[in-house]
Order: structure tokens, then sequence, then C-alpha cells
């Protein structure tokens, strides 16, 4: 193992960097976000950002893309100083970033969005759409998408989006390509189609910065790598030259040698029964049981009906037929409302849009479903609204400055902390984590491995909807796997294999052929 500290990177000796940030700091009030750090990005190469929520990797995208702009230090470019005042500065500098959520227009055309803000003119200084059909359609050949550049956005899907924005992004003519969590939306088969896309990118020459916390991802397409821990530069290097035991330590600064703390639970009654559950177009014949103490595990390819059958389990849609009980009382479930007084509470994938109010304070998030605990004569007593959110923030290891900010300030892993802490205090018997840990840090996953273990340990029912093999190896007592809207099989013990799990999920038998 070599090039681990900050100075280890070789890249002074290497061609001069196509952009360097040197001795960056950016302070916000009472918060040194970045001091002092440095980052090489090359030519042809795919350095990887590495560090957990609240490391500064956020704030180096904002002031490489002029939304921010730094306390100290300076930015280069092919060696000479440049500033950023502007978004558009960095973007006529040959400076474009591919975020997690780009903002794209639903009504607008693909060669619309493509270009918005720098359409090519013509006479009177007119948009010339045939121009900027006929570029756009070249920028998407460039990187495969086969979508007509005249098609409404809206009826994309999201991988089809993605590319899009991928091509916006390439329509400035961009040096460096900032690719921030690419593929957190992304099938497997779409993340080997952008993997290909970053192959190409290399070979045109471009400067890639890649932030992803997914190790795998990591080494299979970075040539360097930076890690940053709470605002400063822990390590800098060559990929080949490192493990991800390495990088962990970096990160966090300690081996976590147990990402899966899974602890001992005494596995009790049944608590939830589902029977011949269905949906005219979602899922089929779902029949499932689940004990006191349990942690189910629903494993399955983007599209097999895991989430969407969830949904209707706590009453967002409703089910053709099919019967629910918890212990031994039938229950009927035609809205959230009912599912809550069932004792079933959901953690949605989408915890921005579904999962939180982001421009709610964290105590009245943790306390909307509970206030009847928290208010007295139809007062809200604010004090006890503190307290309650104070109790299951502080078991999740929530960090922020405060219980006023809004949750909107907080960074991944510590809002989905939020929006479990939220159904958790309300005394649930039953809660269904939908992927639980998407698009959080190493260190947060960890953190909430290990809560989800201890609510199971204290009795607690967990259904655990997750795409991550390990994840899924790593805390469940069983596992159901789903494949277009059906069970296809369920697993335990030495039944349980990586591979056992992605022939059943991809339709393959024992002997290789398409079940």
């Amino acid at each position: 193992m070599r090039n681990l500290s900050p100075e280890g990177d070789s890249a002074a000796q290497d061609a001069q960097p196509v952009l360097t940030l040197d001795k960056i700091t950016k302070t916000f009030p009472g918060v040194k976000a970045l001091d002092g750090v440095d980052l090489h990005l090359f030519a042809g190469q795919v350095t990887a950002l590495i560090g957990e929520n609240g490391a500064g990797k956020s704030t180096v995208v904002k002031t490489l893309t002029g939304i921010y702009q730094p306390n100290g230090g300076q930015i280069l470019l092919h060696g000479k100083p440049v500033r950023f005042v502007t978004p558009q500065d960095a973007a006529d500098a040959g400076v474009t970033a591919i975020h997690q959520e780009t903002v794209l227009f639903d009504e607008l055309s693909v060669a619309e969005n493509v270009f918005i803000g720098h359409a090519p003119k013509g006479r009177f200084g007119l948009i010339d759409t045939a121009a900027m059909h006929s570029r756009t359609a070249d920028i998407l050949g460039t990187i495969g998408a086969k979508i007509s550049p005249s098609v409404k956005l809206k009826d994309l899907g999201i991988a089809s989006r993605h590319l899009v924005a991928i091509a916006r992004a390439l329509s400035v003519e961009a040096q460096v390509v900032i690719m921030d969590e690419p593929t957190a939306a992304l099938s497997q088969t779409e993340i080997e189609e952008l993997y290909e896309l970053v192959d190409t990118l290399k070979a045109k020459g471009k400067a890639i910065l890649f932030i992803s916390h997914k190790f795998d991802e990591i080494f299979r397409i970075a040539d360097r790598f930076t890690v940053f821990r709470d605002g400063q530069l822990v390590g800098a290097g060559q990929m080949a030259d490192v493990t991800e035991a390495d990088l962990v330590k970096m990160m966090v600064g300690r081996a976590v040698d147990q990402l899966f703390p899974k602890r001992h639970a005494e596995i009790g009654d049944k608590v939830l029964t589902v029977a011949g559950y269905s949906h005219p177009t979602e899922f089929e014949d779902i029949n499932f049981t689940l004990r006191r103490g349990e942690i189910l595990g629903f494993y399955g390819l983007v599209g097999a009906g895991r989430s969407e059958f969830m949904q209707s389990l706590i009453g967002i849609t409703k089910p053709s037929k099919g019967a629910v009980r918890i212990g031994d009382d039938v229950r009927v479930i035609r809205s959230p409302a009912d599912a809550i007084k069932a004792g079933i509470v959901y953690v949605p994938e989408d915890r921005g849009k579904q999962g939180a109010i982001l421009d709610m304070p964290i105590f009245q998030n943790v306390t909307l479903p509970s206030l009847h605990k928290t208010s007295k004569d139809g007062f809200i007593r604010l004090a006890e609204e503190f307290a309650l959110a104070r109790e299951y923030t502080q078991r999740l290891d929530l960090r922020a400055a405060s219980l006023d900010t809004n949750v909107g300030a907080l960074s991944g892993g510590n809002q989905q902390k939020v929006v479990i802490a939220k159904w958790l205090a309300t005394k649930p018997r039953v809660i269904i984590l939908d992927e639980p840990t998407k698009g959080i840090d190493i260190g947060s996953k960890a953190a909430v491995h290990d809560f989800m273990s201890e609510l199971a340990a204290q009795g607690l029912s967990v259904i655990m909807v997750s795409s991550e093999i390990p994840e899924i190896m790593g805390m469940s007592d069983r596992v159901i796997v789903m494949r277009d809207g059906r069970m296809v099989a369920e697993l335990e013990g030495d039944a349980l294999s990586p591979e056992t799990l992605v022939r059943h999920a991809v339709g393959i038998n024992e002997q290789g052929d398409a079940a």
C-alpha cells in the first residue's frame, strides 16, 4: 500500500493537471467546510472523490462550478489561476457537472433541455432550431444514446433522462466532467452502459471527477483517489495502490471491521401475515409472514415490484385482493393512517419527495406523525416536541447544528436518519425500510445497520427492501426474492448466497437456463 498521505499523490510529477484546487478553504458561519484542500484532475483519467456525508465533497463541486467562491486558496486551469464567480463562468471554462438530481424540464424537448441557456442562434438572434437538433443528435450519438432530439422529456424513462443530463453537460465543450452519484437511479444494465460512457469520455481526453459511495464503482472506473474527512484532505494517490479497507480507514479515521453489525435477536411470534396480496398491474399473489424481532429482506432488480407492494401494504395504492393480519387480527388498510394505527410504518426510498418536508426543521419533521403526543387541547407543546425529536435523533446519532435546522440543509445520510426517527417515534410494531442506505456514506450505513439490528433485538419487526446484495446478505434473517411482480424464492441459512439471489432475480435456474 502506497500514496496514502495527502502529499502522496504523484500528480505533480506527471503531466500537468487540467484542473487543480490549491489549498482551497471555504467557511460558513460557524463551520469550516473546506480546510486548505488540494485536488488534481488529469486529462483522460478518473479521479474518485471519496468521503462520508459532510466531508466536503458537495462544497468542492459547488466551488468548481461557480456556485460557491472560496475564502482562500486558488483554482488553476492548465496551470493558470481562474475565478468562477458564476456557474456560467465555470461552464464557459469547460467545467460541467452531472448531478444525481439534475434539473430538467418535462415540457421541453430533448434538444431544448440540452441547449437551454446556450442554444445556437441564427439570423436576427433567433434560436436556430435545426442546428440545435443536429448538434443534439451528434452529442447523443457520441454517448450511444438512441433518443430523438425532438421527443419531449416527459415521455422518457429515468435512464434516458440521465443520458439527456449527460448530453447537456457535454454540450458546453467540457474539459472537466463532474459526476456526482451518477448511478443512484440506474439499473445494473444502465450502470454498465454508464461505465462504457466514462471510458468513452476518458478516450476523448476529458478529466473526470467521480463521486460515489459505492466502492465497486470506484474500483471499476477510477484511476486516482482523493479522500476528504471533516473538510480536510486525508489521502490521495493511485487506485492500484489501495484496498477498500485502506479507503474506509481514511474516510472514518478508524478501521470499520463490521459494516453489517447484525446482533442476535430472539425470533418471536407472528406479527404480520400477508396472504394473496395482488394488484392489477404491479404485483400478484404475495404471501409471507413476519415475526417479532425478525429482519425480512426483499431483493429484486429494478421493476420487480417490491416498492409497489410495500406502498400498497401501507395504503398508498389499493390492492385488488388479499388480506393482512396483525397478530391474529384482520386489518383493512385503506390509507397510510390505517397502517400507522395498525402499527405499520414505511420509510420510502425517495426521502426528499416522500419521506421528509425539506423546508421544515428537524424537530417538526420528526414529530409530525406524533402530534397527539406533543399537544394538549389543540395546542402543540414546543418543549415536548423538542424532547421527542431529541430522543430519537440522538438514538440514531443525527449530526446537525440544532434541531431547528431545516432538513434540506442536511446531508443525505442525516436526512435518512430524520425520516427513520419520525416513524420510530410512533412506536410501530413493523417498520418497512425501502433502500434504507441508498446514497449515503459508509459510516452512515454502518449507523443505520446498527440501529436496525438494535430495533430487531428490542422486538421490532423489520422489512428491508434493498438492491445491495452485501446489505441483504449481512442484515437479513430471511430473504424473499421478487421478479416481475411475483415472489420467486424465499431463502435463508445455507440456501442464501449472492449467486442464488441473482439467479432467482434474473430468472435463471441452477443449470444456467432461463427460468
